[in-house]
């Protein structure tokens, strides 16, 4: 009889065992901001476009200095999160002699661009270089963040009476929010 009693206490042992036990648990409330960024854009600072004949075509493409393209970043967190990105120019001077290019002569394409983030992204028109200015790239709509990078053309028609020379101009890339 002795060994029923051990038997039987090991039973209740195991039957406690099973019990569930008591939840023991910590809550903790987490909290963060997101806060706003800025609307910026980069371009190299530097680019040459190579050499060409009088009354001949210079092509190049819009990168140097280890920097490839035109690059707007859009970390303003808006919902919409429209802008606009234009470009302009100055007209191109002679390091000798006289005689500028006109901005007018220097044909700019903005080309493909690679995208982050949601929203239409909307090339502008190829065409002439001037000190107005026209629309290279545009987004709409979207939410948060977004980037967009494109890598322009630059074809300059180079007059029958340029100089043997470099030309230097000062092309200009901006970005406002619309």
């Amino acid at each position: 009889m002795h060994r029923i009693g051990y038997a039987t206490g090991g039973a209740i042992a195991l039957a406690i065992a099973a019990l569930p036990q008591a939840a023991n648990a910590a809550d903790t409330t987490v909290t963060f901001g997101v806060t706003a960024g800025t609307l910026t854009i980069s371009a190299p600072t530097a680019v040459s476009l190579g050499n060409g004949a009088p009354g001949g075509t210079i092509t190049g493409s819009f990168s140097g200095g280890g920097v490839t393209g035109v690059t707007v970043t859009d970390a303003r967190g808006l919902n919409p999160a429209p802008w606009t990105a234009t470009v302009s120019s100055t007209d191109f001077s002679p390091t000798a002699g006289t005689g500028a290019i006109p901005a007018a002569d220097v044909n700019y394409t903005p080309n493909t661009a690679t995208f982050t983030g949601d929203g239409t992204f909307t090339a502008g028109t190829a065409g002439p270089l001037s000190s107005g200015g026209f629309t290279a790239y545009s987004h709409t709509g979207g939410t948060g963040g977004n980037t967009a990078n494109w890598i322009p053309t630059l074809l300059v028609n180079v007059p029958v009476t340029a100089h043997v020379t470099t030309y230097t101009g000062i092309v200009t890339h901006s970005v406002v929010a619309s």
